[in-house]
C-alpha cells in the first residue's frame, strides 16, 4: 500500500490535532526512558504511572492543555508496524515521545455503520519530545515505530495523557445504539480489524481493507 508519511507540522496535520509549545518536557522524558519498560517485539500500555504524574509538567498539562480537568499520565512503549484497530475518545489526548514515531489516524466522522476502510489511514511522523495533541475527532492507536529510508526502528517510548480514569475497566452499559457496541473500556470505543488479537477477544470488527504495516509501506 502506498502511503505518504507527512509531518505533524504540515498544514494536513491540522484537520487531526496540533502541536503544543510552551512545556519543557526534559525531565518527564528523561524518567520515560529510565523507569519505564521497551518490550522487543510487542507494546506495553499503562493508563497511568506515579513517577510520571509526580513530575511539576503533569500539573500543567492538567491545569494548561486541559484547563483545569483531571488527567492521568501514563505510556505506551515498545515495538510496533502495524495498524491493527482504531480507537476514540472523548476528549483529546497528549502524545510526547523520545524517539521518534509515526502515528497512523483518521477522523471519527470517516465511520459508516461501525465501519472504515484502512485506506481512509493517514500517516504522520512526529519527532522526539514533541508534544501532540490528538483530537478526540481523531482516530488513532498505538504508535508505530519510526521508519526512515526503509529502515524500521528499534523501538519507542511515549508519554501518553488522557482524561482521567480513560482506558480503565469498562462500565457496564445495556446498549443503546451501534456505537454503545463499539465501547471496549472506559472512554475507550474500539473497531479491530479482523484476525488481530483485539478481534479475537470480542472487539467489534469494522475496519476493512489491508492492515496497514509500515514496514512495507512504499512512501
Amino acid at each position: 500500500m502506498k502511503l505518504k508519511i507527512q509531518s505533524v507540522f504540515s498544514k494536513s496535520f491540522e484537520k487531526y490535532g496540533k502541536v503544543l509549545t510552551g512545556y519543557d518536557t526534559k525531565e518527564l522524558l528523561a524518567k520515560l526512558e529510565d523507569s519505564t519498560p521497551m518490550p522487543a517485539d510487542s507494546t506495553v500500555y499503562e493508563p497511568g504511572d506515579n513517577g510520571l504524574e509526580s513530575l511539576p509538567v503533569a500539573k500543567e498539562f492538567s491545569t494548561n492543555a486541559y484547563g483545569g480537568m483531571p488527567i492521568q499520565i501514563g505510556y505506551c512503549n515498545g515495538f510496533n508496524t502495524m495498524l491493527n484497530c482504531f480507537e476514540y475518545h472523548r476528549g483529546s489526548e497528549l502524545n510526547i515521545p523520545s524517539r521518534d514515531i509515526i502515528l497512523l489516524l483518521a477522523s471519527v466522522d470517516e465511520i459508516k455503520k461501525g465501519k472504515i476502510s484502512s485506506r481512509k489511514t493517514k500517516a504522520f511522523r512526529v519527532p522526539a519530545g514533541t508534544v501532540v495533541q490528538i483530537y478526540e475527532t481523531t482516530l488513532h492507536y498505538a504508535p508505530c515505530c519510526n521508519i526512515d529510508g526503509g529502515k524500521v526502528s528499534d523501538g519507542f517510548r511515549v508519554v501518553i495523557v488522557l482524561p482521567k480514569d480513560t482506558n480503565t475497566a469498562k462500565p457496564e452499559i445495556s446498549p443503546k445504539n451501534l456505537e454503545d457496541k463499539l465501547l471496549w473500556a472506559k472512554n475507550k470505543w474500539l473497531i479491530a480489524h479482523d484476525g488481530t488479537n483485539e478481534a479475537k477477544s470480542g472487539a467489534w470488527v469494522g475496519l476493512t481493507g489491508e492492515n496497514i504495516d509500515i514496514s512495507k509501506i512504499s512512501e
